[in-house]
């Protein structure tokens, strides 16, 4: 049996958190077997859809490099189908329809709230002479759902769910404006595109149960299930936007690798053995549904960013010099110079180190782009006044004789000229960092003057240093 997968988001917002892992193994389920995840947007929901949604919804799944095969497919599109399939039940005596007005559905669920039961449908139009139906009410077409025994589905994630069909009530296929539920459009549309796995999350658990009896009266064989536990935050609650971003574009915009998130998103939940970094080609040989888990997962953004620096210090410089530079031109919104461009792979080694993020590895590099004079930090500030100046002179003085300008050479003439002052090199470093970076703080100080060039690191200490 060929394995389809398939991911169905609603178009409503955002490619979150959760729908980004869903979307994860399905991919990687379909890959393991040679198969093909399709895209499904669930647009029935007309009043809520966007096109803006559609489209984060796919730029999402691009940049986290996960593929579906063939054209997305539009639920919304396929309502003749839906509705063909719920007449085709209507006429085999299998569905029928109902005219309860909203009023009778509304008392309905009054009398069974008063009456502590279930809030089900009572099947008062199941059996009932269709002569007797009001003129001024467009029926719907409920599903004749089994009244005795149980639905018993086997997950591949779950085990066994067993629900008693006395439990469920007969639900609305067809709406009265003849409009399919999402119920029927779902089992229509995985029918139709052959899926032969459905991996979701476990709040659908109760669905599979009700969409399974759809494909018991259609004769259908039903794909293989597997539910998922949901995401929740570090504090154990259900994942809310008080846990931080949801959508997976903020997680690009907080710097994270579309590696590193892979690598995440499947650890939450999914295990193999005590393996933390798992790169995508070793997932995909690895990755099973029995190594899912039950319980709901935590997500943790501290966690994810740990992750990501191991994978930016694990990347290639040169393409990490490509990611920087992007980054560096949608901060600065300018383009960088050949200049500037050619100081990144000069530094990025000694910058990749202790950065976390995209936006960090920017943030450490921006003191190689900052134009003169240099916007000081506070404390950077501090250090180039009293008897600063007159030692920046000293200093440029000595560095303007350096013939090679690399580290070697300029190590030496900085710690020769300490000596020849009898000052500790700290005393003569923190105000060369500062007249340099602007900052306090910064890569080694012979790196950065390597970094910036000759010229560059001479103008910005004549910046600071006694006329």
């Amino acid at each position: 049996m060929s394995v389809i997968t398939r991911f169905a988001p609603s178009p409503t917002g955002f490619l979150h958190i959760g729908g980004a892992r869903t979307a994860l193994f399905n991919w990687l389920f379909a890959q393991h077997h040679g198969g093909h995840m399709l895209l499904r947007i669930e647009d029935t929901d007309r009043a809520r859809f966007t096109e803006g949604a559609v489209t984060a919804i796919h730029e999402g799944l691009h940049w986290l490099g996960l593929d579906w095969h063939g054209e997305p497919i539009s639920q919304f599109a396929g309502a003749g189908r839906h509705g063909d399939v719920a007449r085709q039940l209507l006429a085999d005596g299998k569905a029928y329809h109902c005219y309860c007005s909203p009023e009778e559905l509304k008392e309905m669920r009054a009398a069974a709230k008063a009456e502590g039961r279930s809030l089900r449908y009572d099947g008062r139009w199941r059996d009932r002479d269709p002569a007797d139906a009001p003129k001024d009410q467009a029926p719907v077409i409920r599903l004749k759902a089994p009244q005795s025994g149980a639905t018993v589905i086997q997950d591949l994630v779950q085990g066994e769910v067993t629900v008693q069909n006395s439990e469920m009530d007969d639900m609305v296929l067809l709406r009265a404006d003849g409009t399919p539920t999402y119920m029927l459009a779902v089992v229509v549309d995985d029918h139709d595109m052959d899926v032969s796995h459905i991996i979701r999350g476990d709040d659908h658990l109760t669905n599979a149960v009700r969409q399974s009896q759809i494909y018991n009266l259609m004769g259908w064989e039903a794909p293989q299930v597997a539910h998922i536990p949901l995401i929740h935050g570090a504090d154990g609650a259900k994942l809310s936007k008080r846990h931080g971003a949801l959508g997976v574009e903020a997680y690009r915009d907080m710097g994270i690798l579309p590696a590193a998130l892979r690598n995440y998103l499947l650890r939450l939940g999914w295990s193999h053995g005590d393996d933390e970094i798992i790169e995508t080609a070793q997932a995909i040989e690895w990755f099973n549904l029995e190594s899912v888990g039950k319980s709901p997962s935590r997500f943790d953004i501290p966690k994810l960013e740990n992750l990501n620096s191991h994978y930016i210090r694990t990347m290639a410089e040169s393409e990490l010099c490509g990611l920087l530079s992007d980054q560096m031109v949608m901060s600065m919104d300018r383009a960088l110079t050949d200049v500037e461009l050619a100081r990144l792979p000069l530094a990025i080694g000694a910058l990749k180190e202790r950065a976390k993020t995209l936006v960090e590895l920017a943030d450490r590099a921006a003191f190689l782009l900052d134009d003169r004079p240099l916007a000081m930090e506070e404390k950077a500030a501090k250090l180039v006044t009293g008897e600063a100046p007159a030692l920046l002179a000293k200093t440029h003085a000595c560095l303007g004789g350096v013939a090679d300008w690399n580290h070697d050479d300029l190590a030496a003439a900085v710690r020769g000229l300490a000596e020849a002052e009898g000052l500790k090199l700290g005393k003569l470093a923190q105000p060369l960092r500062a007249a340099l970076t602007g900052r306090n703080a910064s890569p080694g100080i012979f790196d950065v003057l390597y970094f910036l060039g000759r010229q560059e690191s001479l103008d910005r200490i004549g910046d600071h240093m006694e006329q």
